[in-house]
């Protein structure tokens, strides 16, 4: 059994750093997200056991030959223009293009033990019907229109959608999203 991967949100913003952390814990279950609100505390924790690093720009700009030394691992949170030659989000955006480009980011990860998610998570196998519903949810279909597409009762395809969420242990439209991305089911322009 593989351990937990690990994320660091690390910033003294306490309102960005919880509400980053639980976006992730939305997008990603399978990951143990910590909030560090200092460096040093970062480093006390010890930073090589974390897979991915969100750290506050002030934070990156105090620190920054450390952190440009992780560079596959940082992904640096800035308010409006992106951090030359490192990954970067944009935390004054929406949790939508949050996600979109936490997506983005993702599928230029050349390093598998950086990807956030995992696709053997799924205690189940997902069914076909299961998986055509999945696909039209990361699309942003609601309900009645998953239900005209595939021509069912708009019951079946609540109930469908409680089985994958249950399945995935995944609670969020955006989660539903990043592992229909990761495992193939929709490419990042149709999310």
């Amino acid at each position: 059994m593989q351990p937990t991967p690990a994320i660091a949100v690390l910033t003294s913003n306490i309102l960005v750093g919880a509400g980053l952390r639980s976006m992730l814990e939305k997008m990603v279950p399978q990951a143990s997200v910590e909030l560090l609100r200092t460096f040093e505390a970062y480093l006390e924790a010890g930073p090589d056991r974390y897979v991915h690093c969100f750290v506050a720009a002030p934070v990156f700009r105090a620190h920054s030959a450390f952190f440009r030394e992780r560079c596959h691992r940082t992904i640096v949170l800035t308010h409006g223009s992106p951090c030359p030659g490192m990954h970067s989000l944009d935390v004054d955006t929406d949790e939508e293009e949050f996600v979109h480009a936490l997506v983005r980011m993702q599928q230029h990860v050349r390093r598998p033990e950086h990807t956030l998610s995992d696709r053997e998570t799924a205690a189940q196998p997902l069914s076909e019907r299961e998986t055509e519903v999945l696909t039209l949810i990361a699309r942003g279909l609601i309900n009645k229109e998953i239900a005209d597409r595939l021509g069912i009762g708009l019951t079946t395809v609540i109930s469908h959608r409680r089985n994958i969420m249950e399945k995935l242990g995944i609670r969020s439209v955006a989660g539903l999203a990043v592992y229909a991305l990761t495992s193939g089911l929709v490419d990042a322009d149709e999310i």
